[in-house]
């Protein structure tokens, strides 16, 4: 590639002269008051036609100044070659006595020239930022300008759970629940909150198999007690609805109420109970009713037919908060741990595995098997019978009430590696001792 660059005429009053700032490949510009001009005064009559230029090409040629037409022809491209050139016209100069036209003289930066000032100005005012770590995740202060990412539409429980979790945050909504987690590892999101439990409806598998399959830290968690509402449109009675949408754990949340309700309609799945209460305003479907929360309600313009209709008063979901860096470890106040672990084969590995916690009085909340995907049956062959026996191989899911900072935690860990061919801490984080609010009012019909 090739640029040709016009010399400028009438610059410092020197005419016919041809001036190459340092910085720039304009007709003048400078990186420092002091600048290097190399001054070409062009050997062809006055009376000749023709734009006396710098040729500068991407290559070396042999002769710097037998260019065609007279023209001065430098090499552009890496910032070795371009001091090669000059250091090259500065020999030809000193050696020929500056026969050839060429001179090169340190001139003055016209720092002073408005006009000049105005055009720097405006360069640097029109050039692109370069983007930084900054512009992709701000670093966020106390907790208000975290961008939480967490499952569903606005309106969602998890929306809410976030808000508990961190107040003041920026929400980001997410379609699936695997899209929050790729949302906080590309630094789209801070952090992320996510259900892993309910009381009611038990484990969100999901989530408790994406836990594993990617790498963020469990830095704490959040009880969240659930409300749901039965939600339709405005004027809508209840005798004329066909069916209810939501998501599933809030229609088996909510299924001993509906049928004491004598709504015999047909239950269907949907991704979210927010997105449920959405597609029913979006569509003016008034034959359909969803189940969600007050702030859907209030969201989508919904008329409430029914409020508190969970089959239990108690109904709570557990969320965990997620990041890419774990939380130090601390021992001043109650934290847990999650873990998740494949044992050997053998009898009773298991029972080896618990007592680990049981021996160092370590309470355990919560233990969860799910099959193995990269294995997911072991077949055993019977010496005795002849025969095969096929074994599902699981991975345990455990949360104990201690800090991985608690000499008790890192003895009991250390001794369940001798049972495991695998084992991985998903976090240690501060317990949520909030108190709950219970639903202010029994379900209907009881």
């Amino acid at each position: 590639m090739s640029l040709s660059v016009n010399a400028c005429r009438n610059v410092c009053g020197l005419r016919d002269t041809g001036i190459l700032g340092s910085s720039y490949n304009e007709v003048m510009g400078f990186s420092s008051q002091q600048g290097l001009a190399i001054l070409y005064h062009p050997t062809r009559p006055r009376g000749a036609r023709g734009a006396t230029r710098l040729h500068i090409s991407s290559h070396l040629e042999g002769n710097h100044c037998n260019s065609p037409n007279g023209d001065l022809s430098l090499a552009a491209g890496r910032g070795s070659d371009w001091q090669t050139s000059c250091a090259i016209i500065t020999g030809q100069v000193l050696e020929n006595g500056n026969s050839n036209g060429v001179g090169i003289v340190p001139i003055k930066s016209p720092a002073n020239s408005p006009e000049m000032n105005t055009v720097i100005s405006q360069n640097l005012t029109t050039m692109p930022k370069p983007l930084s770590v900054t512009d992709l995740a701000p670093p966020p202060m106390h907790g208000s300008q975290l961008r939480v990412a967490y499952q569903g539409v606005p309106g969602a429980y998890s929306e809410a759970a976030a808000s508990k979790a961190y107040p003041s945050c920026d929400p980001v909504p997410c379609d699936q629940f695997e899209v929050a987690f790729q949302a906080v590892e590309l630094w789209i999101a801070d952090r992320a909150v996510l259900p892993v439990e309910n009381s009611l409806g038990g484990s969100i598998h999901r989530n408790y198999d994406l836990l594993l399959r990617h790498s963020l830290h469990i830095v704490g968690e959040v009880q969240f007690p659930v409300h749901h509402c039965l939600l339709a449109l405005p004027g809508v009675r209840m005798e004329e609805l066909k069916r209810v949408i939501s998501h599933p754990q809030a229609l088996a949340q909510c299924e001993n109420t509906l049928t004491v309700m004598g709504l015999n309609v047909a239950r269907e799945a949907f991704d979210d109970t927010a997105g449920a209460a959405e597609y029913v305003a979006l569509n003016n479907l008034r034959d359909t009713a969803a189940i969600a929360s007050t702030k859907a309600a209030e969201i989508y313009g919904m008329n409430i037919l029914a409020d508190g209709i969970q089959d239990d008063r108690g109904n709570v979901t557990r969320f965990v908060m997620l990041a890419r860096e774990p939380v130090i470890p601390r021992t001043d106040r109650p934290f847990k741990t999650s873990i998740v672990f494949a044992h050997e084969e053998g009898t009773g590995v298991l029972f080896k595995v618990l007592s680990a916690f049981a021996f160092r009085n370590i309470n355990l909340t919560k233990i969860e098997s799910r099959p193995q995907r990269s294995k997911p049956v072991r077949v055993v062959d019977d010496l005795h019978g002849g025969t095969s026996k096929h074994f599902f191989e699981y991975i345990f899911y455990v949360d104990f009430e201690a800090s991985m900072a608690d000499p008790r935690a890192q003895n009991a860990l250390q001794e369940v590696q001798e049972f495991t061919t695998f084992l991985r801490v998903l976090g240690s984080y501060p317990m949520d001792m909030s108190p709950l609010n219970r639903a202010p009012f029994p379900p209907p019909g009881n």
